[in-house]
């Protein structure tokens, strides 16, 4: 990134010159002014939040839920977010240890600003969703990339890796499981791995387990850190109804942290946004509560559209596209693209079809692209048959 003579001049911190810009946002932009164009660039369903999700939202406004709430989120919402974790994952989790966000993305900025000093590093695993990265960069420490190693099969994680990058200024290792963009999960015994590192390293987990929900081997949830951590490990867990509710524009979230960390969080909460808004707070206790069909659609949506990218993909010999176990992203390689920001661009203006590029999320990634499948088959179809006829 280059600045300009007037920039130069700006007293703003050195460390916002040298955050990274969103590939994504770049390319769907070019979308907008290209009529017709499809975008499958970012991260939501089209399928619009539930009615339930709705109707509470406007019960508690006109109930007169509008005024400020506790930094940590309103009662009701915590316990719904316990209940919630003990079924889906048998955890019976300490009130202190969960504070309501303003979004996912809100949560981690809390966790690094617990951690964080200039000059420290975070390990994060690649490839990532590029706002992490940013977030690291923009508290002026380093992200250190270790990449998921990419098979016919899918992707796996050297933890040994991991490790090696690890030094006396880390202050995290970061993860997302299930894994924006590739659906890569954690198993058990390698979270149980990671948390043993991170006694022995001295470090922090930040696992970003908001995709926990879409898998399709039958499971109601992938594997959870907090299965197999202590209450006082050195762990924070990122969640959203972002993505299981379809929620992308409300913005609320949630962080699973040690108790004795319960005032930092709450008044970083207070800083960063002074929580969520307290009439949307309210419909999150309805998405838990009587979302549940809601996730099953979706979930349905989703394995759908994998298989239907699958069976298109299948027929190049151009495209190499695992198949993910969760989440709802297939992050695939064309051969012979070696700019993959001006292929994704081009592809707009020849196709009318919007790609996420693979190097937003990590270097290593040229030629690598993100489309997002929670969506309508027609939709879906149409974005996949113009993608394969210009590839």
């Amino acid at each position: 990134m280059t600045l300009s003579d007037h920039q130069r001049t700006l007293p703003f911190r050195a460390a916002l010159a040298r955050m990274r810009t969103q590939r994504i946002v770049a390319v769907n932009r070019v979308c907008q002014d290209r009529p017709g164009a499809i975008s499958l660039c970012f991260g939501e369903s089209d399928l619009p939040t539930p009615a339930v999700v709705r109707e509470a939202a406007l019960a508690a406004m006109e109930a007169g839920h509008t005024r400020y709430a506790d930094r940590r989120g309103i009662p009701s919402l915590r316990e719904a977010i316990r209940a919630y974790h003990l079924r889906t994952h048998g955890t019976d989790l300490d009130p202190d240890r969960i504070s309501a966000t303003s979004s996912g993305m809100t949560s981690i900025m809390i966790a690094l600003q617990c951690l964080v000093e200039p000059g420290d590093n975070v390990v994060v695993i690649t490839p990532v969703w590029p706002n992490v990265t940013i977030a690291v960069e923009s508290m002026g420490a380093e992200a250190r990339f270790v990449g998921l190693d990419a098979r016919p099969e899918g992707f796996t994680l050297d933890l040994a890796r991991v490790e090696a990058a690890c030094d006396d200024r880390t202050r995290a290792v970061f993860l997302a499981s299930p894994g924006n963009p590739t659906g890569w999960t954690a198993t058990s015994a390698q979270q149980r791995e990671l948390l043993e590192l991170a006694r022995r390293k001295g470090v922090w987990i930040i696992a970003d387990e908001v995709y926990n929900r879409l898998v399709y081997d039958g499971s109601v949830a992938t594997p959870s850190f907090l299965e197999v951590a202590r209450d006082d490990d050195a762990l924070f867990v990122v969640q959203s109804f972002s993505k299981t509710w379809s929620m992308t524009g409300w913005r609320l979230g949630w962080l699973v942290h040690p108790a004795a960390l319960l005032h930092q969080v709450g008044n970083l909460s207070a800083v960063n946004s002074t929580g969520s808004a307290t009439f949307v707070q309210h419909a999150g206790v309805a998405a838990i509560h009587e979302g549940e069909p809601f996730v099953e659609e979706l979930r349905a949506r989703c394995a759908a559209g994998r298989d239907l990218v699958a069976d298109t993909f299948r027929s190049n010999d151009r495209i190499t596209a695992p198949r993910p176990p969760a989440a709802f992203y297939s992050f695939f390689r064309i051969d012979g693209v070696a700019d993959d920001l001006e292929f994704a661009t081009g592809l707009v203006a020849r196709a009318g079809v919007g790609l996420a590029p693979g190097t937003a999320f990590g270097p290593g990634y040229e030629g690598y692209f993100r489309i997002c499948f929670a969506q309508s088959p027609e939709r879906l179809t149409e974005a996949l048959d113009r993608l394969v006829s210009a590839v």
